[in-house]
């Protein structure tokens, strides 16, 4: 009865959000619509079709962007101009009106003295779920605040509900029925409210900061535990933070900062399993010197054991090029594999799949195509993956594409293989 009475009060709000998605959608085809048609039969124009999409999903809110990020990141799949638009997401959301930022501040330090020296309104970046401001703390330590934008978790919840609705429209379809779809989307859309979650965000800054202690190159801002709240997340202030473009590093600089992003992300997919899903350009700074700042722990999961030792057993087999152990490994973890599937059929395909991929380099290896072949072949052979498969892989997808920009002749496979050596590995030689 209480979750009935939760529906029919969100009703109203879940409405007028349908409305206002599809209204945004069809007003934006409609006015460039045939200016983005006209650019793609002319192969130009590109930047401004980018910056057409961009404004799009600023429009459609918060999920919608974070969409874009990822997109920004896949100059391999998409022409340069509409990345370089779409880049611009991380800070395109313009901040809310002043009286309603302090209003959260004040709810946020109600009861309690009000700990900074300064603050800074004008906020340093805005984002689709926050803003971060500047502030000095009243014992003099620079610390950068975010502040969680207010009315944000309604919209989102509401975003949440009408993917919910597409998913269930989906499981309709004949040939999507066994699908796992609504668990898809109460993990994948769960991971995305997750953000919202400002004391798990600060648990996850420093769980971070310890599992990647030992790589130097790598800063983490810490936490400061005592000034957070729900809505409030206060860590310490990094400097000279830039967004440079691959082509303004020195070379050297451009390979040591590929190879650390790859070891970073990788000793969270095999050996934490605390994997950060959202390292897009606002996320990941990379210095002169090829080191490393990792910002906005919002978007890490947790992968389940699992799904972690299954992620690396496979990802390793197939560096080796084993692929009728990768077909195992996929057989094994599925989440359903419909009444009559060919199992053999399917294992000779992923293995000429995996010995077309096995030792490419970055500038020959495209995971995005990849992974859509892997998911076809199961699609057509009916073989599910657990919906906490696309964690892994999405954070793979992201940080692609800044490592193909910094150096596309790494070879992505080979930089896993001192990271799988040091997890124990039962089911796969690494002794390549």
């Amino acid at each position: 009865m209480a979750q009935a009475a939760g529906f029919l009060a969100e009703l109203p709000g879940t409405v007028l959000r349908v409305a206002r998605v599809g209204g945004t959608v069809f007003g934006y085809a409609v006015v460039f619509g045939p200016a983005a048609l006209a650019a793609r039969l002319r192969r130009r124009q590109w930047a401004h079709a980018g910056e057409c999409l961009s404004s799009l999903l600023t429009s459609l809110g918060p999920s919608y962007i974070k969409i874009g990020q990822l997109l920004s990141t896949r100059r391999d799949l998409l022409p340069e101009q509409v990345c370089t638009e779409l880049g611009r997401l991380a800070d395109a959301t313009p901040p809310p009106r002043r009286n309603r930022l302090e209003g959260v501040l004040r709810r946020a330090y109600q009861g309690r003295a009000w700990p900074f020296t300064e603050f800074d309104v004008t906020p340093v970046a805005t984002g689709s779920i926050a803003t971060i401001h500047r502030a000095v703390t009243s014992d003099g330590r620079q610390v950068a605040v975010k502040v969680r934008r207010p009315g944000i978790g309604r919209v989102m919840r509401r975003d949440f509900r009408l993917t919910g609705m597409a998913m269930s429209a989906l499981q309709w379809l004949p040939k999507l029925r066994s699908m796992p779809f609504k668990i898809m989307h109460a993990q994948v859309g769960g991971a995305i409210l997750h953000q919202l979650d400002f004391m798990a965000e600060r648990e996850a800054l420093g769980d971070l900061r310890t599992n990647l202690s030992e790589f130097a190159w790598v800063h983490i801002p810490a936490p400061l535990p005592e000034l957070c709240s729900d809505d409030v997340l206060v860590m310490e202030y990094v400097e000279g933070l830039a967004r440079r473009s691959p082509e303004s590093l020195p070379q050297d600089a451009r390979k040591t900062a590929a190879r650390r992003v790859m070891s970073t992300v990788y000793e969270m997919l095999f050996v934490d399993g605390l994997v950060h899903c959202d390292l897009h350009p606002g996320n990941l700074y990379v210095s002169s010197d090829g080191s490393l700042v990792i910002l906005d722990a919002g978007f890490v999961i947790k992968l389940s054991e699992p799904v972690r030792a299954s992620f690396a057993d496979f990802f390793i087999n197939m560096a080796i090029g084993n692929g009728p152990l990768c077909a195992e490994i996929i057989i094994e973890s599925a989440a359903s594999i419909v009444e009559g599937c060919d199992l053999d059929g399917f294992r000779a395909s992923l293995t000429e799949l995996v010995a077309e991929s096995t030792g490419a380099r970055s500038s020959e290896f495209n995971l995005a195509k990849f992974a859509g072949r892997l998911f076809d072949l199961q699609r057509r052979f009916g073989l599910y993956p657990v919906p906490e498969f696309a964690f892994p892989l999405l954070s793979l997808l992201v940080v692609e594409g800044i490592v193909q920009g910094l150096d596309p002749e790494l070879d992505f496979q080979a930089e896993a293989m001192p990271v799988l050596r040091r997890r124990n590995m039962p089911r796969a030689s690494v002794n390549s």
